[in-house]
């Protein structure tokens, strides 16, 4: 029986602060017929709440350093003010969407970063993902909107990366869809410059990952992006693209495709 396709989108970087982009994006996806999934980010939001909380924020290579007070804040803004605004925004184009943490429906499962060289504190890394809940919401004809707050099954929230979201809730349709995996940002995709906006990398695979991270053109905040883009294919999601938010109406623009 041939699998129908899913598409799952992720929508992140300055997309979620510009609210024009944001409801253009919105409107565009509302309109893609058949089975689809959004997971959005947050962090610049977070960052922003926190600095007016005057909660220290912590980077280390692109990965949020998660306090007790700095996970108050990823689950206010994240679950709350961006998923909500982004769930209401999609019911006004007739997009039935439902939003979501990991926690809801026991659909996102992880476990706190052990310690290692760095502390990452209530960070958490997926462990198991419900694909048949996710399939169950879209039957009854309902987008999931998730946002990057899972749980660990023990009552303790977790921040989560979520382009490692969108990794783990693609591949675990793999066995139900045809998945297309989308990141959709406010470039193009992946450049050669990052101070020459034109300057789009249009086929990165893996040997070419590892040359462009070894000569730091890959860096910082990308660096989680392409990984998890690598390990939804090694996963067996069919395509994955990152690419401007424009990309979900317009296929023929200019953007990054990844594989193996």
């Amino acid at each position: 029986m041939k699998k129908r396709k899913i598409l799952v989108a992720k929508i992140g970087g300055n997309i979620i602060e510009d609210k024009k982009a944001l409801v253009s994006f919105l409107e565009d996806f509302a309109r893609i017929e058949g089975p689809k999934v959004l997971i959005h980010g947050g962090g610049k939001s977070a960052t922003q709440l926190a600095s007016r909380l005057d909660v220290k924020t912590e980077m280390i290579d692109g990965r949020r350093i998660t306090s007790a007070e700095n996970l108050d804040i990823v689950v206010m803004t994240y679950a709350g003010v961006i998923n909500k605004k982004i769930v209401a925004e999609l019911q006004k184009n007739n997009c039935n969407a439902l939003g979501l943490t990991g926690a809801d429906a026991n659909v996102v499962l992880a476990e706190k970063r052990a310690v290692q060289f760095v502390d990452y504190g209530y960070v958490g890394d997926v462990i198991q993902v419900n694909a048949e809940v996710i399939n169950g919401f879209i039957e009854l004809g309902i987008t999931p909107v998730f946002c990057a707050v899972t749980h660990d099954g023990n009552g303790q929230l977790l921040n989560t990366n979520a382009d490692t979201v969108a990794s783990e809730i693609a591949a675990s349709l793999v066995n139900l869809y045809n998945v297309s995996l989308f990141y959709c940002f406010e470039l193009q995709g992946v450049l050669e410059n990052i101070n020459d906006k034109n300057s789009i990398i249009e086929y990165i695979d893996s040997e070419k990952y590892a040359k462009l991270t070894e000569s730091g053109v890959i860096a910082d905040g990308m660096l989680p992006k392409l990984q998890n883009c690598f390990d939804a294919l090694h996963k067996n999601v069919n395509t994955v693209h990152i690419a401007n938010a424009s990309f979900i109406k317009d296929k023929n623009i200019k953007h990054t495709t990844l594989s193996l």
